[in-house]
């Protein structure tokens, strides 16, 4: 498995995945947003970005999108993984924890505070995962659209 920042010719590998995760998560996000999510990940002076997971023989396998933002806690940036997916025919080969610990690596090496995510209560899968790394901190998300 090869993982890498996500490159302007990953996008229909990316999209066809983004597709996948919105369905797991049962929203329709518009086109145009979609265009602005691809966009960001590419700009490299967004604070979103993307990393891609590829088999030997360079079929995607899985995505994370995450945000590198300061916060109040300390004087290192902090980073949110706000999308993890990994594709259903390459689920329990350990995409998703190479995904995780690919971001860890990253962060350590350029100086994060701490990586950071949220989960559906009920997502045993991904829950099982997380809690390899970490077990939840006892916060709870409320979320309000405007």
């Amino acid at each position: 498995m090869r993982i890498r920042p996500a490159a302007a010719h990953d996008e229909a590998a990316w999209r066809a995945m983004w597709e996948g995760y919105c369905t797991f998560y049962e929203v329709q996000i518009p086109p145009a947003i979609t265009e602005v999510t691809w966009a960001r990940i590419l700009d490299p002076h967004s604070t979103i970005h993307g990393i891609l997971a590829f088999d030997d023989r360079d079929a995607p396998l899985g995505f994370a999108n995450y945000v590198v933002h300061p916060y109040t806690w300390s004087d290192r940036p902090a980073c949110y993984l706000e999308d993890l997916f990994v594709a259903s025919e390459a689920r329990g080969q350990g995409v998703g924890h190479a995904l995780i610990t690919h971001l860890l690596d990253l962060g350590r090496t350029l100086g994060w505070g701490r990586l950071y995510w949220t989960t559906r209560e009920d997502n045993a899968t991904a829950r099982r995962l997380y809690d390899r790394f970490c077990r939840p901190d006892g916060f709870i998300r409320y979320a309000l659209s405007l």
